[in-house]
């Protein structure tokens, strides 16, 4: 195994796509990460050790699979593609800590298959290259969903990153990335250039850590409805926070009078841009909102 280059080098990453006829499925999102350093990086950031059970969304080759695999106790790769499978299995072989199951992560009941595969004697990390057409759907299913993991490292296109983890005020800011960082500590660990991956993407890539909230700010609504509301004050984005709320609460006399003593209660200009309010802005304004009957749980 020593003297087998890393199956992420470039020379390698060729011939095993030679060697299978493998093209890079463009509705699949693929692209291939062949720089071996920003593997190494990635395990970094997400401190893997051998107190670690991971789950990778997407392992393609196995490239980042096998950096996982050297040093966490075990892997649980989810793959989309079923020609890819007898690739991993021969990529992954040397590997006795890897299992690679053929299925969708979003139609996976990550609880049941969590309980299944790994001990509960470890932590449960999330690390992975996600296909860029589906990058919000996957975290947000990932942080909505029943399974509790102690830190989700994922590469993306650097546009969604810089959606995720941008504060009130910047331009990127809006509702992804309010309810990303409601639930979550934030950042941007890495940026990847295009030149890393075959074939070479049109954007460049960045790697994003988020770390769950130990406490969260209480909401009095079911979290879905909290995040339906956030959603709805960013509708319309050039419009001002008080004409979003109109659009989400109607036009009645009476729940404009009771919409702007809300506003007036926390201190918030209605003529505000929905960008400019922090997370616990939002969180005050849907508590209260909900209290008086307008964001009902």
């Amino acid at each position: 195994m020593s003297n087998t280059p890393d199956i992420a080098t470039p020379v390698r990453t060729q011939a095993i796509l030679n060697r299978y006829h493998l093209l890079a499925k463009k509705s699949l999102g693929q692209n291939f990460l062949t720089d071996v350093d920003v593997l190494h990086q990635i395990v970094d950031v997400a401190n893997i050790s051998d107190q670690d059970d991971v789950i990778e969304i997407g392992p393609g080759i196995g490239g980042l699979t096998e950096q996982l695999a050297r040093s966490a106790h075990k892997v649980l790769g989810f793959e989309i593609d079923d020609k890819l499978i007898p690739v991993l299995h021969e990529t992954l072989s040397p590997y006795n800590n890897v299992k690679i199951i053929n299925e969708d992560i979003l139609q996976a009941n990550l609880p049941k298959i969590i309980k299944e595969e790994f001990d509960s004697d470890h932590q449960v990390k999330v690390v992975a290259n996600l296909p860029y057409y589906i990058t919000t759907p996957i975290i947000l299913d990932l942080l909505k969903g029943n399974a509790d993991f102690d830190a989700i490292v994922v590469m993306m296109q650097k546009e969604v990153a810089n959606r995720l983890t941008a504060k009130p005020g910047i331009k990127a800011y809006g509702s992804l990335s309010v309810i990303i960082q409601y639930l979550n500590d934030a950042e941007i660990a890495l940026n990847v250039p295009r030149s890393s991956f075959i074939p070479s993407p049109h954007v460049d890539s960045a790697i994003v850590k988020l770390t769950g909230k130990k406490e969260l700010k209480p909401i009095k609504m079911d979290q879905d409805i909290f995040f339906g509301f956030v959603r709805g004050c960013f509708a319309h984005r050039r419009k001002t926070l008080w004409n979003n709320l109109k659009t989400l609460f109607g036009n009645d006399a009476d729940v404009k009078k009771k919409v702007q003593q809300v506003l007036d209660q926390l201190n918030i200009k209605p003529q505000i841009r929905p960008g400019k309010l922090s997370i616990d802005d939002f969180v005050n304004l849907a508590n209260q909102f909900n209290v008086d009957q307008l964001l009902k749980s």
